[in-house]
């Protein structure tokens, strides 16, 4: 890799793949200067025509339509990978053993054993690799945790969190291997894969789960006429396959440090395109999040006098975190998030009873 350019590209063109192709066009204007310049290479999708609208509509040199030549192209230095999660690991290993740094989409993998490969070929390799937990650096997540480790409210007691979304509620959207896979590979490990990392990180290490139920409400789905991209409803044929995973996650969660949480993802929460919100009660305070108001929380303690107590909207500002530097990635643990989701499934496939994580 140039010390003074940096090569991009993306496999996948989808949803989520878009977001990182438009993520480092930007990535140069929210760091700080100084930073090597971002040569916008390779956009990657098996569908060329996908791939192709996708690189000529952010400006990116060329599309491709296998990870291999990606993986062999000596002017790519760092790839997101932002496809099916079945597909990960062949293609983070294939990309280590090129030499190239590696983003990877969450979930890492759709097993534990499989996150653990990756997590040992990104350790035997001297590349950086990353997860794409992004609410680890939500400036408003951030200033909550900040009031929590402060030690301002005291200890954290209860967490009351959600990650609700709607794309899966309509009947004829059509199937996709989102919703393949078996029990945890749906809404589990969609979306709440982030609702899990972000309850940790609010809250430190969970002890166990229980009271896990998975819920599926549409039990099969048309397949698609023609190529579809992400979420988006597209024209269905007659032929029909069974929905092999959940719509709906809920199970409760108890941390090392006592504090318990109650926690819900769903993809047919209707009127919900994207809501990942908590509540977290602490010994003498407690705040709140709602991604649709993504740039403030509210924050309650003992600071106020009575008559004036309650609720208070703070916006977040240069004193909170990572207003000033933009929104990077973080790699947290990965094979633990993997572990977490298993616990669940575990714990769904036992009446409920109660699962620790190891």
């Amino acid at each position: 890799m140039s010390s003074s350019s940096i090569g991009v590209a993306v496999i996948g063109a989808g949803m989520a793949g878009r977001a990182h192709v438009a993520g480092y066009r930007a990535a140069t204007a929210v760091h700080s200067a100084g930073l090597p310049e971002v040569r916008f290479v390779a956009v990657c999708d098996v569908n060329g025509t996908i791939a192709k609208e996708t690189a000529d509509r952010f400006g990116y040199q060329r599309a491709e339509t296998s990870w291999q030549a990606v993986a062999d192209a000596p002017d790519i230095d760092v790839v997101s990978v932002v496809v099916a999660n079945t597909l990960h690991r062949e293609i983070v290993e294939g990309l280590l053993a090129a030499g190239k740094h590696v983003l990877c989409e969450k979930p890492l993998a759709p097993s534990v054993e499989d996150a653990q490969a990756m997590v040992a070929a990104a350790a035997a390799s001297d590349r950086q690799t990353a997860t794409g937990f992004t609410f680890r650096r939500s400036p408003a997540i951030n200033a909550v945790r900040e009031q929590l480790e402060s030690g301002v409210i005291g200890r954290p007691l209860h967490l009351d969190a959600h990650y609700w979304c709607d794309y899966g509620c309509d009947a004829m959207a059509p199937m996709s291997w989102r919703y393949k896979g078996g029990p945890g590979s749906g809404a589990l490990a969609d979306i709440g894969a982030h609702l899990i990392d972000m309850a940790e990180f609010l809250c430190g290490p969970v002890e166990s789960v229980s009271g896990a139920v998975l819920a599926t409400y549409i039990t099969e789905r048309h397949l698609p006429v023609g190529a579809v991209v992400g979420h988006a409803l597209a024209a269905v044929s007659e032929e029909t396959e069974p929905v092999e995973n959940e719509d709906l996650v809920s199970f409760t969660a108890r941390f090392t440090s006592g504090a318990t949480a109650t926690l819900s993802a769903s993809r047919t929460a209707y009127g919900h395109p994207n809501a990942l919100g908590f509540e977290i009660f602490a010994e003498t305070g407690a705040a709140t999040f709602d991604l649709a108001r993504a740039s403030e929380f509210g924050f309650v303690d003992r600071s106020a006098p009575h008559a004036t107590h309650g609720y208070r909207q703070v916006l977040v500002g240069p004193e909170h975190p990572y207003v000033t530097g933009g929104l990077p990635m973080d790699f947290p643990g990965v094979g633990r998030n993997l572990r977490l989701l298993r616990a669940v499934v575990t714990s769904a496939e036992n009446g409920g009873a109660a699962v620790s994580v190891s």
